[in-house]
């Protein structure tokens, strides 16, 4: 057996996060999240995560931090901000990527959480680090180690800095002292991001529909809704509506105006998308969900924000569209039907 050495404290461990890129760090207890395996087990049966799996594969096993590592007693939650200000919009049809998915966001949070994790093992402790993983509902933990507050379009606000973050967690059999309680809601009686949701997929303050969220609809497999195809307007992953309203997170702007990013991928010109091959396209974009790591679907979101964006006396657009329109992948090729039909209104 390892022996092992001090528990680490919580200030001692959000030092070394903040030293390593974190913006927010607490801790709370490795106990089983009980109230959030409740609530997606109640969601999964009522059909609202659609075709979503992710933390509603197995919500036992993602509510349970002890089935990531044995004998866990505790969580390091991390958040890192990533909000950054937007480039101009080119001038040719490009299709929006959201903010969370400009930059390898999550690639920077993982490396941040591993310096606290491996503080940890240097005094004998095990440490695992999880973060956009099934394995646990980062929010949840988020929001026990007092981070937060969930916001009435589920996402988690930390208190006058507002949602821009990606969140994970080390999961640790350091016995290490809990943080504060969660925080109280911030929210009150605003609704701003309901109101402004282009789909109606917030169905209720904290509860979505998945199968009209534009965020998740780019991401699955099969023809896009119909239903829905104009309101993914110009996007190509990700729909950041809900946020941008925020009251807090327009403050928090105000406040401190975010730097620039050269390093984001804010647009993608969706002609030269269209006309990349697979390997391509995933040696571009391959860090993003893409169903079944199949490019078809990029293409898909592609044709239906050109016939949102595109300009009807651009050749290019034009060829583009003839070229899918008579092609052999039927599912695209209607696709590029529609968006023919599109601009021609």
């Amino acid at each position: 057996m390892t022996a092992v050495g001090a528990v680490p404290g919580v200030e001692e461990l959000r030092a070394i996060g903040l030293a390593a890129g974190l913006d927010a760090v607490g801790v709370t207890t490795a106990e089983p999240f009980l109230d959030a395996r409740r609530v997606l087990e109640e969601r999964k049966q009522a059909g609202l995560n659609a075709d979503m799996q992710f933390t509603y594969r197995n919500p036992a096993r993602s509510t349970d931090p002890s089935l990531a590592l044995a004998g866990a007693q505790a969580l390091v939650v991390g958040a890192r901000r990533y909000r950054y200000a937007d480039p101009e919009a080119p001038t040719a049809a490009a299709g929006a990527v959201a903010r969370y998915a400009r930059s390898d966001h999550y690639g920077a949070l993982r490396a941040a959480l591993g310096v606290v994790a491996d503080a940890l093992r240097a005094e004998g402790w095990r440490a695992r680090v999880l973060c956009d993983d099934n394995a646990l509902v980062d929010r949840e933990a988020a929001h026990r180690a007092g981070l937060g507050w969930y916001g009435k379009n589920t996402n988690l606000l930390l208190p006058g800095q507002g949602s821009w973050f990606v969140l994970g967690s080390v999961v640790t059999d350091a016995p290490i002292e809990a943080t504060s309680d969660p925080v109280a809601d911030g929210c009150g009686s605003c609704t701003r991001c309901i109101d402004a949701c282009p789909t109606a997929a917030i169905v209720a303050p904290g509860v979505i529909d998945a199968g009209r969220c534009l965020a998740w609809l780019v991401q699955t497999s099969g023809p896009f809704p119909m239903e829905y195809r104009e309101a993914l307007g110009g996007r190509l992953y990700g729909c950041d509506d809900c946020q941008d309203v925020c009251p807090p997170n327009r403050t928090a702007d105000r406040r401190h105006p975010p730097d620039d990013a050269p390093d984001d991928v804010a647009w993608v010109p969706l002609v030269d998308l269209l006309a990349a091959g697979d390997d391509e396209l995933l040696a571009r974009h391959g860090r993003w969900y893409i169903a079944q790591r199949d490019p078809r679907w990029l293409r898909r979101n592609a044709l239906v924000a050109l016939g949102n964006i595109g300009d009807r006396g651009d050749p290019a657009v034009l060829g583009t569209l003839e070229r899918y329109a008579a092609g052999d992948d039927e599912l695209l090729a209607e696709h590029a039907r529609w968006a023919r039909e599109q601009l021609d209104r």
